[in-house]
């Protein structure tokens, strides 16, 4: 599978920017974040910042943009294979694993079992998870692939808030809009799949 490695880095770059400094949030099941990367990542990479021979909290705060980069290519791209996707397919992937780690494997997996591509949805990228995208893609097009895993990102997002209400703030701005979990699925779909403000409202109007 083609590769572009410096697309990847530039994808991440713009993660990082939007993602923004230091934030504990209470609600998110991440716990505290810099730059989108959590204090379990910094503890399977073993970052220890600070030098003080513990990683935790502090090692979060004093995380730097350029390394935040090189954590998200390195334990997002690259170890989880991701790099062996159609390269298509590759960007939605990779930034729908930033955000959630192995979940965004998942969700590719069971896309493929709906498409009569049955394989286990372990989070893995094997080989059988592996002979299955490349099956798919041959039938119905790489592009047609990364663009239904999109839509089941999004379907996916708006599933959790619908489960865990502590979550809907991802999905429903204060002002009822779009938030970001949203927004970050379409944006890896044409705009013509973007749902509307009243296909949105639609989808939440039973929300508290």
């Amino acid at each position: 599978m083609d590769t572009n490695l410096n697309g990847v880095r530039a994808l991440a770059e713009e993660i990082v920017a939007r993602e923004g400094g230091f934030v504990n949030d209470p609600a998110d099941p991440g716990g505290p974040t810099k730059y989108g990367v959590t204090l379990a990542t910094l503890r399977g990479a073993g970052l220890d910042i600070t030098r003080d021979g513990r990683v935790d909290i502090s090692d979060v705060a004093a995380l730097r943009s350029d390394q935040a980069v090189s954590l998200f290519v390195d334990r997002y791209f690259l170890r989880p294979h991701l790099d062996l996707l159609p390269a298509d397919l590759q960007p939605g992937v990779f930034d729908m694993y930033v955000n959630s780690g192995a979940t965004a494997v998942k969700i590719l997996q069971r896309l493929l079992n709906s498409a009569c591509a049955p394989v286990l949805d372990d989070g893995v990228i094997g080989a059988k998870t592996l002979a299955a995208v490349r099956a798919a893609a041959a039938v119905r097009g790489a592009a047609t692939l990364a663009r239904d895993y999109a839509l089941a990102r999004r379907e996916y997002y708006y599933a959790l808030a619908e489960a865990r209400p502590s979550s809907r703030k991802y999905v429903r701005r204060r002002d009822g809009g779009k938030a970001g979990w949203i927004l970050r699925a379409e944006h890896f779909l044409p705009e013509a799949l973007w749902l509307t403000d009243e296909d949105h409202q639609t989808r939440i109007a039973h929300w508290a």
